[in-house]
């Protein structure tokens, strides 16, 4: 059954025990349609209050409504305005349908006047806000609070489309809301081939408390021989994803992911933070801070994704670029303190596309901290034509978990390491699960440094004890540009809080090594960007490393 059937079914019964008997008698005291013949140009605004009158005709803050039951029997035109008085809760829901809205220059606008936020709470089994087969909607200034029949099954805003013909609906904006209790916090999703939204921007909101995503988007699954994507620049910007816990009983599928975009050509995650997820989530595919799959274009930059977890044993990381993502990059992020690996590119070995990928001046800190399987930066599947360079990860040992600073596996091509920092401290440098040629995997410039002198790497069936034992018997790492030294970090016990402070922590001395010592990437035809990751222009001979002296 279509997603979109199956809302209908459950929202028709609803509304009418909702309305019941006081519903159709407030039809013969007040004339809905005297309302609605109003301003027929549009651009009405209607005020709902707990201190209104359901009698009144709602439509100033002198004559607010009372209740949402109103709404029910309203067709939103352009340029109308819902709105609840701050600090207030309201039982009920909302709901768009096809015919309502769909003018991105002149949206509905749903949200807060006074005070504070409105509190919607819709009742069980119930989205809290539904856009359906229709766009240009404004959602602001609320807080959302579902329950636990909401938390197995429903949104707390949900923009859905199936509409035939691959329509691309546009224009929807979500800022400055609160959304906590459902299944997904904010949920875009096309059902209907590539049919589906553009023009989407989810701002300056927390999404916690759910149990699957804080945020996603999705549609059907990508065939990487004729790629279709749902969705079209969709815009994440200063999102805040945490505590989505996952489903324990959930045994085949991700859950418990902070931000995902899938079906999408032409995203951005930006100026956002993920923490504290996934740790119910069991299934083989585990959840992941902030992550993109079946995409395109995606770029996924100045972000933090912190302490996620994973109940399996199955990922659990900061940062993804999972199956069939092309064309996208990772940068300027900081992760820290995930169960699993700080940045991934990952996509099965059978059936996929996933190459042109990035992943670039980014820092990782103490990831991969459940187990031996990944590493700080994990390449693995099917991963051909990426490239990942100027990162800085620091990978510690705890216990039987032996994290490698970076981990790769799987049917690789044409991937390039070049001028990373790699620290290990008591733990593996290098875990390659195959003995890559150059022509499949490419490390070049790195700083390889292990402290107390602990140098270790396996490279397919054999493990190495030193980096000259190692680069002769793997080939890599060719030319003067090897080499294991100590950074030689400014501030190095600034390895802690936000993600300016802690990359303090972590650029070279002006004296060390490594400054200016970055292999010419320009000169091979790499597009290096413009801007390290403290936002320092890069010019001249670059140092290893995420940040740039200069920045510091």
């Amino acid at each position: 059954m279509a997603p979109g059937l199956a809302l209908l079914i459950v929202l028709v019964p609803m509304v009418l025990h909702l309305s019941g008997g006081d519903f159709t008698a407030g039809w013969s005291r007040y004339n809905l349609a005297s309302v609605q013949d109003q301003n027929p140009g549009g651009g009405r605004t209607y005020y709902i209050s707990p201190d209104g009158n359901d009698s009144q005709d709602g439509r100033s803050p002198g004559r607010p409504w009372r209740s949402l039951r109103w709404l029910y029997g309203l067709a939103l035109r352009p340029g109308d305005r819902v709105l609840l008085q701050g600090g207030a809760q309201y039982p009920g829901f909302i709901v768009l349908r096809p015919g309502e809205a769909g003018d991105p220059a002149h949206p509905v606008e749903i949200g807060s006047y006074g005070v504070g936020r409105a509190t919607l709470i819709p009742p069980r089994g119930v989205s809290g806000i539904t856009v359906h087969n229709t766009a240009g909607v404004w959602i602001h200034d609320l807080a959302i609070i579902g329950n636990p029949v909401a938390y197995r099954s429903q949104a707390g805003i949900k923009l859905y489309s199936n509409l035939p013909g691959g329509r691309k609906l546009s224009g929807a904006t979500i800022n400055d809301v609160d959304v906590s209790g459902f299944h997904n916090g904010v949920e875009i999703g096309g059902g209907n081939g590539s049919t589906g939204f553009r023009d989407v921007l989810v701002s300056d909101s927390r999404l916690y408390g759910n149990r699957d995503n804080g945020l996603v988007s999705f549609g059907p699954a990508v065939h990487p021989a004729r790629p279709a994507y749902a969705h079209q620049h969709l815009t994440v910007s200063n999102v805040e994803a945490f505590g989505n816990l996952g489903d324990p009983t959930n045994h085949f599928t991700s859950s418990g992911n902070g931000i995902v975009l899938a079906s999408v050509d032409g995203g951005v995650v930006r100026h956002s933070v993920a923490y504290d997820n996934g740790a119910r989530c069991t299934a083989p595919s585990g959840p992941v801070g902030i992550w993109s799959f079946d995409s395109a274009h995606v770029t996924i930059e100045h972000n933090v994704s912190y302490n996620n977890r994973t109940g399996g044993h199955a990922d659990g990381g900061g940062f993804d670029l999972d199956r069939n993502v092309v064309a996208s990059y990772l940068q300027y992020n900081l992760a820290y303190g995930n169960d699993g690996p700080g940045f991934m590119l990952y996509s099965p070995v059978t059936g996929s596309a996933h190459e042109g990928n990035v992943v670039r001046f980014n820092i990782s800190q103490n990831d991969a901290g459940k187990g031996s399987y990944y590493g700080g930066i994990t390449i693995g599947g099917r991963v051909t034509r990426s490239f990942v360079y100027h990162n800085t990860v620091v990978v510690r040992g705890r216990g039987t978990a032996q994290p490698a600073a970076i981990v790769l596996f799987g049917t690789l091509d044409r991937v390039v390491v070049w001028n990373n920092i790699f620290i290990a401290v008591g733990t593996p440098l290098i875990d390659s699960h195959l003995a890559f040629r150059l022509s499949q995997v490419a490390l070049r410039g790195n700083d390889l440094y292990a402290t107390a002198g602990q140098w270790q790497a396996r490279w397919g069936p054999s493990v190495y004890s030193g980096l000259d034992q190692w680069r002769s018997a793997a080939g890599q790492e060719p030319g003067s540009g090897v080499r294991s030294i100590d950074p030689g970090f400014v501030y190095p016990q600034a390895q802690r809080g936000d993600g300016v402070w802690l990359a303090l922590g972590f650029v070279p001395r002006r004296r060390s090594p490594l400054v200016g010592a970055g292999v010419n990437l320009r000169a091979a035809g790499v597009d290096l960007g413009t801007l390290d990751y403290l936002g320092t222009p890069l010019a001249g001979r670059l140092t290893v490393g995420a940040v740039q002296p200069t920045g510091a």
